[in-house]
């Protein structure tokens, strides 16, 4: 991801309904834990996931290959260093929770980022990953994220327990929104697609999201993304 991008992101990841949704998915997974720890926040762009950690008491570091945003999540206050997901400049088994939140779709092996995640935990530790869905739904959008590729359910099931990692949940998100989106990304040839929303675009895409996340049903149906929460044997 290029460097007015991630300005892009920085700048409307506070409002923006992705980036809010994002944050809620993350806050919840955080209560399934009785004490927070040590985290990693692998591919963290701007450390919107980081800034969440620490306001519920992580001690989180920020790793990004992106020199640009390693700098703009530490004047965010984030604790960020320069790194690449295939290789983190980082000790093995010391985190109890890994994310890697859209990051695979952006590396060519993925299969060694993924097996990075699994060093970096400690026995017992968990990792939440998240990955577009479905090369069907590709478009400029992706293109100018800098993905490399959409993934089927079987291929990032595989994906994580290939890294010797055991599943516990794996989940779709952007289930009601899927329709709505590959219309519009299919349709328009933009980079624009991280502009500022107008306020009643967004809140409609908010609560949409929100009413997502009250129907269980939903969970198990194709998406825009697939999430995965899995531990490290030990």
């Amino acid at each position: 991801m290029d460097t007015i991008e991630l300005r892009r992101i920085a700048r409307i990841e506070n409002d923006n309904w992705w980036y809010r949704e994002r944050r809620e998915i993350l806050s919840a997974e955080l209560l399934r834990f009785s004490v927070p720890g040590a985290a990693v926040d692998i591919g963290a762009a701007a450390g919107g996931a980081s800034r969440v950690l620490a306001e519920h008491g992580w001690e989180a570091t920020a790793i990004d290959l992106n020199p640009a945003a390693v700098a703009l999540a530490r004047a965010r206050g984030v604790d960020a260093y320069e790194g690449d997901a295939r290789y983190l400049p980082l000790q093995s088994s010391r985190f109890d929770l890994a994310l890697a939140l859209d990051v695979l779709a952006h590396v060519e092996d993925d299969e060694r980022a993924a097996a990075e995640i699994t060093r970096v935990l400690r026995p017992g530790g968990t990792a939440l990953v998240s990955v577009p869905c479905d090369m069907a739904l590709w478009s400029a959008h992706d293109v100018a994220l800098g993905r490399v590729r959409r993934y089927t359910r079987r291929a990032f099931v595989e994906l994580v327990e290939g890294a010797g990692l055991v599943l516990e949940r794996v989940w779709s998100r952007g289930v009601l929104l899927r329709p709505f989106q590959r219309r519009l990304r299919h349709r328009t040839v933009r980079r624009e697609d991280l502009a500022p929303l107008h306020p009643l675009v967004n809140e409609a895409l908010r609560l949409t999201a929100v009413l997502e996340r009250r129907l269980p049903i939903c969970g198990g149906r194709p998406g825009t993304t697939l999430l995965a929460r899995a531990r490290r044997p030990g």
